[in-house]
């Protein structure tokens, strides 16, 4: 007599009201893809000056390396989102990792600057469909605390990717020497993502209604689209030294005002748009998330960036050297990241006007006491108030996003939190080019120590318009509606 077919917690239905048995499982497999894809924003940092030499060309040139990427993953954000909540995470999240994969071999493999740049273009594009997969994912197997607590993970993730990118980056370098390291950077994407893909086909559900999907909303998506290349190119421009591309802000206004009144029309006529903008009247948490998160990224990202520079122009240090100094700041969001996901429940707002005060004070020592001492005392002198600089910023990623997108329906979870994202991509490429050419500037002017100090102040600066933002979202959310 034959036997049944044993059912597994992947086959087995669920209703609305029963959580998806695997999800943690699940959550663990984004969770990877998300790592691996915010990952190669930052690991290329430290691999700059071994790009330049082993393919012999400009600094702007190589700079497009790391700017491409920014540009073209801010610009598929809001669309991946949309298109996962239309046809299926899964299904994204393949597509996104076939193209992710390839586009790392070609990085790997390309005999010239100019074909490493187009696939580093190819490989933001991947990403951007990627990574707004994982926040939809949440929102559609988590509820209420859990929900804090996977975000939580989430944040974890963003911090790590952001923070352990020059320490990946330098080892490899370390290890196998500048000339095969640089290219090992971008090829041991190849494995991780095929076995991650092979996870995601068989874990990650796919659509729960079979119906034909609606019409997606393709010219929302070209103006908002226009509308971000208009912001970003001209930010990314400046990390490589042009200036003409200053021009195209001017387009910024233009094609934001025709994107919110073809979306306010789509809704008008009872079609599904790219974003819905009600949200943001409706839900005054999600404006004011994104205020916080934008701002929050442009002060954050570009610390790496500058410190890495200046360990290894001005101090002369190794790449794993540099990276080794600034793991603290990972550190400290590894322990920060999953307790407040858990606590942003009872806390709210207040959890991320803390954790930004205390990361402004780790930011405020490493200004005040890094510049000028010796390359021996930086890890006394450095890596501590990058530690405390971790343990606040591990605590404002998650509760941003948890409170953020709580109140936002899934089904358009990863509009919204692409939207979301955006904000991150933009303000990181904002923040990348104010302290790039702060630190320029100064540098060229004084010397690298006054470079990083200025640039780490400017830092500074930037997060208190961001501890402002969270007390503005903290002082809404305490109104009654």
């Amino acid at each position: 007599m034959s036997e049944e077919p044993v059912e597994t917690h992947e086959d087995r239905p669920t209703t609305s009201d029963e959580p998806n048995p695997a999800r943690w499982r699940i959550l663990a497999v984004t969770l990877v893809v998300g790592f691996m894809s915010l990952l190669d924003v930052t690991i290329v940092n430290v691999a700059i000056p071994s790009i330049q030499k082993g393919l012999d060309t400009s600094a702007s040139t190589v700079q497009w390396v790391v700017s491409g990427y920014a540009l073209t993953f801010g610009l598929t954000l809001v669309a991946g989102g949309r298109l996962g909540d239309a046809y299926g995470r899964r299904r994204l999240m393949l597509i996104g990792l076939a193209g992710f994969v390839a586009s790392s071999a070609a990085v790997g493999l390309a005999p010239t600057a100019e074909l490493v740049v187009v696939a580093r273009l190819l490989q933001g594009a991947s990403a951007g469909l990627l990574t707004p997969q994982s926040s939809g994912l949440i929102q559609q197997l988590f509820s209420g605390a859990e929900r804090g607590r996977a975000f939580g993970y989430f944040g974890l993730t963003v911090s790590l990717a952001s923070a352990t990118g020059p320490l990946l980056g330098g080892l490899v370098i370390g290890l196998v020497g500048e000339e095969l390291g640089w290219r090992l950077v971008f090829l041991v994407n190849v494995p991780i993502g095929v076995v991650a893909a092979i996870a995601v086909a068989r874990m990650v559900p796919g659509r729960e209604d079979d119906s034909t999907p609606g019409r997606i909303d393709t010219l929302g998506a070209a103006l908002l689209g226009v509308s971000v290349l208009c912001l970003l190119y001209p930010l990314v421009s400046l990390e490589s030294g042009a200036r003409w591309p200053l021009g195209l802000l001017v387009g910024v206004p233009v094609f934001a005002w025709a994107f919110v009144r073809w979306e306010h029309r789509e809704k008008r006529l009872g079609h599904d748009p790219l974003l819905d903008l009600d949200l943001l009247r409706r839900l005054p948490g999600y404006g004011n998330g994104l205020l916080v998160g934008t701002v929050y990224f442009t002060g954050f990202t570009g610390v790496f960036l500058v410190a890495s520079v200046w360990l290894q122009d001005a101090r002369d240090v190794s790449a794993l050297h540099a990276g080794l100094l600034l793991t603290p700041f990972a550190l400290g969001s590894a322990i920060t990241s999953p307790l407040a996901g858990r606590l942003v429940s009872t806390v709210g707002r207040p959890l991320t006007v803390i954790a930004l005060g205390v990361m402004m004070v780790g930011v405020l020592g490493a200004a005040l006491v890094a510049p000028g001492r010796p390359t021996d005392d930086l890890w006394w002198a450095l890596s501590p108030f990058l530690l405390l600089a971790g343990l606040g910023g591990g605590a404002v990623v998650s509760p941003n996003i948890t409170l953020t997108l709580q109140e936002v329906p899934p089904r358009m979870g990863g509009a919204a939190g692409g939207a979301l994202q955006t904000g991150q991509r933009i303000g990181s490429s904002l923040g990348a080019a104010l302290l790039a050419t702060t630190y320029q500037v100064v540098a060229g002017r004084s010397d690298g120590d006054a470079g990083i100090q200025v640039s780490l102040l400017v830092a500074l600066a930037v997060l208190a318009l961001a501890l402002a933002a969270a007390v503005l979202a903290w002082r809404t959310a305490r109104q009654p509606r």
